[in-house]
């Protein structure tokens, strides 16, 4: 709810603050003195779209701000928290600037945020109504979430698992359809990959071998060079036996030069060093040798061997041109194609299978969804009667309401037990419409059109009376405010103590702040606000305060006609703090009483409230 609210440089107002109770707040004040600023201001804190012509002539910009107190577990606090708000124990500051050149900003727990996200705080912290406001009834959807939210824990229980059902039966009909569609591509793809593999198993290719093959290849191309060379080589560190002649090799140097430095290594140790060098490099050049002699040996001419190389690096060239750089990549492939043919390949059985579960599901939330439809049929008569039950405290008292509940049939829609076919979402085979028979004999037609102007904003008290006490009985969170602009229009004397009555009924589970011009309803108040206009002459202005006592009494004989100031509009005015008295206390008695469902839930009565003091204040005849 909301506790505080600044307004300034918003129309007519300059700045002004509403200091604002849990109960029925209601703002009252002569005509033209700004009483529509407030509710403005109001909807500018809410997301409404930003007007320039709003801001207050002679000011830069205009300021609207709020402090809300919620439960820690209200989801506007969770949403405020998704944008990064900062909250103290469950009270957010939320704010709106607006600059006469049009700009505006938005703020949320102090932080910068998109004018959005008051938008959506709005749709959670506050329900507004006015007279020429059609509500959301007029959306297709909104009788039934109606309906729905009266219905309570047994129909969002039905609701929720419906819509879980429909999920899932609609993303395997999504699968099954996808399977089926694509059974031809299927086949091809099949087709296709079976070519593949067989192909490269024919191959039978193995890790490494193409780089394996390719070395085996230009050793055995190249063999005679390969012998040749070596041969050579050999022959220069150790000599060629088959030679005619025999030629200088290294080894026999060495040996030559070992035996020069002999005869003088005893009388060096310099030269005895060089003398050990030139062992070691003779003992490498006889280990040389003997390598070279081996490679000799096995370097052979195999033409076979070499065709049959390059036969094969042939064949997995072919591999590696359609399926990979190398023969490791080929493999790769191979070893995911025969995963995608394994998939492919069952997928028929999984067609079958799924066709199966598909049925299934259609039949369990076709049954569900039955379910849903007879709870709701059930909730619509309580609900109609209910309603038409809070008209006739209204002014209304021939009107009546009736909630139709009807299948949405379709030729194309699935089938239900007796054969009908129906359109099936996850909200179930309902449409609802309230509907509304305004005088005997008249045809019953949708709320939002059968309800003249003034008609309306009490159909709509009507409905959040009877829908906050079924929230409240239920223990669920509905908007924590409902404003009412004008509520009473075209209503007087007994019927707007009727409505005030109405009003305080429904501020017994949130909190009301109401604009009126009738004293039958402000008598009701738990917190009575004035806006006050001021004119020097030049430049007219307007403010806001609280009165009890005996300012109190003199708004309310304002508010009759009176002279604020005559003894018999005081008079007048403290007579009427005590009608109201006990117009609140049968009211909020009768609500009670009648709130009791045939289920196992409880109505609970709110003890030591300040709507509570003030039926105490209103029956002793003195102001809340």
């Amino acid at each position: 709810m909301f506790s505080q609210m600044r307004i300034r440089g918003v129309g007519v107002i300059d700045d002004a603050v509403l200091e604002l109770s849990p109960g029925l707040n209601v703002l009252t004040g002569e005509t033209g003195a700004g009483k529509t600023m407030v509710v403005s201001g109001l909807g500018l804190l809410l997301g409404e779209r930003a007007d320039s012509g709003l801001v207050r002539t002679g000011s830069d910009s205009a300021l609207v701000e709020g402090v809300v107190q919620l439960p820690l577990d209200h989801p506007a606090l969770a949403r405020a928290d998704e944008a990064g708000a900062d909250h103290d124990e469950g009270e957010l500051v939320i704010a709106r600037t607006i600059a006469a050149a049009g700009r505006s900003r938005a703020h949320v727990g102090g932080r910068t945020a998109p004018v959005s996200v008051l938008a959506d705080l709005g749709q959670l912290l506050v329900a507004v109504h006015g007279q020429a406001d059609q509500w959301r009834l007029k959306q297709g959807d909104a009788h039934r979430e109606v309906l729905d939210d009266f219905g309570g824990a047994e129909v969002a229980a039905l609701r929720d698992r419906v819509a879980e059902l429909y999920d899932r039966w609609r993303e395997a009909a999504r699968e099954h359809d996808r399977l089926v569609s694509e059974a031809r591509d299927r086949a091809r793809e099949i087709d296709s990959l079976t070519a593949s593999l067989e192909e490269i198993e024919s191959v039978d290719p193995q890790p490494g071998e193409d780089v394996a093959l390719r070395a085996e290849d230009a050793r055995l191309a190249h063999a005679d060079t390969l012998r040749l060379a070596a041969a050579q080589a050999l022959a220069d560190l150790s000599g060629d036996e088959y030679a005619a002649e025999p030629a200088p090799n290294v080894r026999d140097l060495i040996g030559s030069a070992r035996g020069a430095l002999a005869p003088a290594t005893t009388h060096d140790d310099a030269l005895a060093g060089l003398d050990a060098r030139l062992h070691e490099v003779g003992t490498l050049v006889t280990d040389l040798s003997a390598d070279l002699t081996a490679y000799l040996d096995d370097v052979e001419l195999d033409p076979e061997r070499l065709g049959f190389v390059q036969e094969r690096r042939a064949a997995l060239g072919v591999l590696t041109r359609k399926y990979g750089e190398s023969v490791d990549e080929v493999l790769e492939w191979s070893g995911r194609g025969a995963a995608r043919l394994d998939e492919l390949v069952t997928a028929d059985d999984r067609v079958e299978r799924l066709g199966d579960e598909v049925a299934g599901l259609q039949d369990a939330v076709v049954t569900a969804a039955l379910a849903l439809s007879e709870a709701r049929r059930a909730a619509g008569a309580d609900f109609g009667g209910r309603v038409s039950e809070e008209l006739a405290h209204l002014a209304m008292g021939k009107a009546v309401v009736h909630v139709d509940v009807r299948r949405r049939t379709d030729p194309e829609g699935v089938a239900l037990p007796d054969g009908a076919r129906v359109r099936l979402s996850r909200h179930g085979i309902d449409d609802v419409d309230i509907l509304l028979a305004a005088n005997p004999g008249a045809a019953p037609r949708s709320v939002a059109k059968a309800a003249s102007g003034g008609e309306l904003s009490r159909v709509m008290l009507a409905l959040e009376v009877v829908g906050s006490r079924s929230a409240a009985l239920d223990g669920a969170s509905g908007p924590p405010t409902f404003v009412f602009d004008e509520v009473d229009a075209g209503v007087g004397g007994r019927a707007a103590l009727d409505v005030g009555a109405r009003l305080a009924a429904l501020a017994q589970h949130a909190q009301v702040i109401v604009v009126t011009h009738l004293a039958q309803v402000a008598a009701f108040a738990d917190r009575h606000l004035v806006v006050h206009k001021a004119d020097d002459g030049r430049v007219t202005s307007s403010s806001v305060s609280v009165v009890d006592g005996d300012a109190r009494l003199r708004e309310l004989s304002r508010m009759m006609g009176g002279d604020p100031d005559s003894e018999a509009g005081l008079a007048h005015a403290s007579d009427l703090l005590g009608q109201t008295g006990e117009a609140r206390t049968s009211a909020v008695g009768s609500s009670s009483g009648s709130s009791t469902r045939s289920s196992s839930r409880r109505s609970r009565t709110p003890s030591g409230t300040s709507a509570g003091k003030a039926r105490t204040a209103a029956r002793s005849g003195t102001p809340a």
